[in-house]
Formats: structure tokens, C-alpha cells, sequence
């Protein structure tokens, strides 16, 4: 997965010291009610779209570019239902990330869904209670937000207070 160009410059000034990024991810739904996943190239997990956001966009404009860029779907932006800090990520680099990340629910708008860049192997629509397996903890975590905020708005976002 390519390194956005801000990120390798601060890695160049600041080598494989932990790095705070804003990341952003959506639980995307059709009209069936249906969960948008991609499997992951990295650890073959299944997981719900997202990314980091680039300086100075919007978080839900950068998880529409992200949801189009990794899946071919186009997505309204409906609620946020989530807001959590990752655990720490070490990759094989030598680098390590944490993010605070921003789940959103989405509603697909358009476009088929398909694998559309490199960074996942299979992109496809499941039923919320036929999830494949092996499905990302954190996947689990922010659908599990999507479904309490769905049962009553008044329910989310979800944060640690």
C-alpha cells in the first residue's frame, strides 16, 4: 500500500518514532441493509473502508475518496456513529502508527463494488449477520456502533468518555 507522500516526508525527519494520524472509516450500506467489506492484501482480514486523511480535508470527504478509491462504490455520508483510537500499529518497516479514527455511516450512492486498488484482494456486499470470516476486530468494534447508533440516533456516536 503506498505510503501518502506527507506521511514519508514527516518519516524522513522523524524516522520510526510513533506518528499520530486522523483516520476516517465507514460502515457502507445498501438498500438490503448490507455491509460493503474489502479483504485486506496486508493480513487477509475482512474490513470496512477507510484511511487517513490527507492535510486539511474533511473526514467525510476524504472516506467518500477513500470508499471510491478502494472499492468503486460512491457513498453518501449520513452519520457519524463512532469516534476511537487504534491500538498502536508497528509495521514491518520498522514504523508504528496510531490513529484516531472517525466511523461514519454510509449509504452507497452508485458504482459496482470491486477491487479497485491494491490494497485489498476481494471487495464484496454481506449480510450483517453473515460477516466472513476472518473479520478485523476493529470491523467488528465500528459495525457493532453502526447497528446501537441504527437501533436509536440518540445512541451514538460512540466514544470513550
Amino acid at each position: 500500500m503506498p505510503v501518502p507522500e506527507y506521511v514519508a516526508r514527516l518519516r524522513a525527519a522523524v524516522g520510526h518514532e510513533l506518528l499520530w494520524l486522523p483516520g476516517v472509516s465507514a460502515v457502507v450500506t445498501d438498500p438490503a441493509d448490507r455491509v460493503l467489506l474489502g479483504r485486506r492484501t496486508d493480513n487477509g482480514l475482512w474490513a470496512i473502508p477507510g484511511g487517513i486523511l490527507d492535510p486539511g480535508e474533511e473526514p467525510a470527504v476524504g472516506l467518500r475518496r477513500e470508499i471510491l478509491e478502494e472499492t468503486g462504490v460512491l457513498a453518501r455520508t449520513e452519520a457519524l456513529v463512532l469516534v476511537d483510537t487504534t491500538d498502536v500499529v508497528h509495521y514491518a518497516s520498522g514504523d508504528s502508527a496510531q490513529y484516531l479514527n472517525l466511523t461514519f455511516w454510509c449509504v452507497a450512492t452508485g458504482g459496482e463494488a470491486h477491487v479497485a486498488d491494491d490494497e485489498s484482494t476481494a471487495v464484496g456486499w454481506f449480510a450483517r449477520d453473515a460477516l466472513p470470516e476472518p473479520l478485523a476486530a476493529s470491523t467488528s468494534k465500528r459495525v457493532a456502533a453502526y447497528d446501537r447508533y441504527r437501533a436509536d440516533p440518540a445512541n451514538g456516536p460512540d466514544f470513550v468518555p
